[in-house]
């Protein structure tokens, strides 16, 4: 891999922080969490500052934080929350800042993986499913806009979708890595 730095966005449930961990260990980097450094920059968890501050604020720590990273940080995985990448600002700043990744994930995958998970404050109460495909709809498109590669995650592993970060290196004629399953089907 290069020794730039290996960002990875996507919806919540889509693995960010399990395949971060994976990546930065297989890689030999530092991984960084935004919303790890947001909690320690706010001293609340990210539930708090929903509950407390407003969702409004959350994202202005989020902007905060990732012009930090851009200025500070070389060589390293960076597992975002699934929201930093909405405003533009943050995606002109991902880009700038290393090889963004979009993990992307179908919303069955998202409900599997998050049910019964209570501390995503957009998913409480209401229609999880429904909440779950809209936020999608809207938010791919935007994910995709900052991505430099997109890995299709659903009914992969942790170890595969590594493997392929690896062997990829998030070079541009790998932009798209689909499902090749699917394609030796087809």
């Amino acid at each position: 891999m290069s020794r730039e730095n290996v960002i990875l966005i996507g919806f919540m449930g889509a693995g960010k922080t399990s395949v971060g961990q994976a990546l930065a260990k297989a890689s030999g980097r530092p991984l960084l969490d935004t919303d790890s450094l947001i909690e320690e920059e706010a001293s609340m968890t990210i539930s708090q500052i929903f509950a407390v501050q407003g969702e409004q604020a959350f994202r202005e720590t989020e902007s905060r934080v990732i012009a930090r990273l851009l200025d500070q940080t070389h060589g390293a995985v960076i597992s975002t929350g699934g929201g930093l990448p909405l405003r533009q600002e943050n995606r002109e700043r991902l880009r700038k800042l290393g090889t963004v990744v979009f993990l992307r994930v179908k919303p069955e995958t998202v409900l599997e993986r998050l049910k019964g998970d209570t501390t995503r404050p957009l998913l409480q109460g209401g229609d999880v499913e429904e909440k779950v495909q809209d936020l999608l709809t809207y938010r791919d498109p935007l994910y995709e806009q900052a991505a430099h590669q997109v890995v299709d995650v659903d009914e992969r592993t942790v170890e595969e979708i590594v493997r392929i970060l690896i062997e990829t290196d998030g070079s541009e004629e790998d932009r798209r890595v689909e499902d090749r399953r699917e394609e030796a089907e087809g």
